[in-house]
């Protein structure tokens, strides 16, 4: 009997939790910043090589930004080559929009931004949709009833609070809304950068789906405290990022005291 494995990146907190034991740690893309990297001939011996000792790679699974592990980005090429691969290799492609679904990148959902030629084969949310769920193609469905389920599944309070967020996001054209205010958020922080070049590196994001690197974790960690005295709320993520998780609602004007709070603490460094 084949022994299925599913192939995952490093740092995915939500798979490293669920998949722990029959999973295998990938490889590929490594670096300081994903999008440098595309699946490539390694990746596809790997998944050859496993084919040949009966341990078929039967699911991919990713997040369009690679959040828990440093807020790493891979790019449109990246997700169009990973798709073909697993397609050529009869794998699911899994994308884990926990974090990024809703709209936080500037598109209600993040893989929205790579062009794919087809829609994933499995899409999970959570977060701000305040619950969890999967939609996936029709021949992942289960056929059988209760195969996938827990006692609070489809929970009808849940699905009302869910109704009235999408109206609101909606009515409110809140997704537009990141989109804009998060060109102004990464440009101020851009701007920033070239200011203080030696703290502030890597810029990058997505809608307000922006984060940066310090030089290290020791200054990164010093920083968010700063900061934090200083009225921002800002959170680590990886050895050496700083992320931003604002709400759909946050504003240019809200940008800009970011911006002028950063100013006032990166001077004090």
């Amino acid at each position: 009997m084949k022994a299925a494995r599913l192939f995952y990146l490093r740092g995915l907190v939500h798979t490293r939790i669920q998949c722990r034991g029959n999973s295998i740690l990938s490889q590929e893309p490594s670096g300081p910043n994903m999008k440098t990297k595309i699946p490539g001939p390694k990746s596809k011996q790997f998944m050859d090589d496993l084919e040949k000792t009966q341990n078929p790679v039967v699911g991919v699974i990713i997040e369009p930004i690679q959040s828990e592990g440093g807020d790493f980005h891979g790019s449109a090429t990246f997700f169009q080559r990973l798709q073909k691969l697993t397609k050529q290799n009869d794998a699911a492609l899994l994308i884990d929009e926990v974090q990024t679904g809703l709209g936080a990148t500037g598109k209600f959902w993040a893989h929205e931004h790579f062009n794919l030629p087809e829609a994933p084969d499995i899409v999970t949310f959570s977060k701000k949709f305040q619950t969890g769920g999967y939609f996936a193609k029709k021949e992942f469905q289960p056929k059988q009833p209760y195969r996938i389920f827990n006692t609070w599944m489809g929970e009808p309070a849940k699905m009302l609070v869910l109704d009235a967020i999408l109206k609101t996001v909606k009515q409110e054209n809140l997704v537009e809304n990141t989109r804009k205010t998060g060109e102004v958020l990464l440009n101020g922080l851009k701007d920033i950068s070239k200011q203080y070049s030696k703290l502030i590196l890597n810029t990058r994001g997505l809608g307000t789906f922006c984060s940066f690197d310090m030089p290290n974790a020791s200054v990164r960690d010093k920083f968010i405290g700063e900061m934090r005295n200083a009225g921002i709320q800002m959170g680590p993520c990886g050895d050496v990022a700083v992320r931003f998780r604002p709400a759909l609602i946050f504003a240019d004007k809200h940008a800009h005291i970011v911006h002028d709070k950063m100013n006032e603490v990166l001077k004090k460094l």
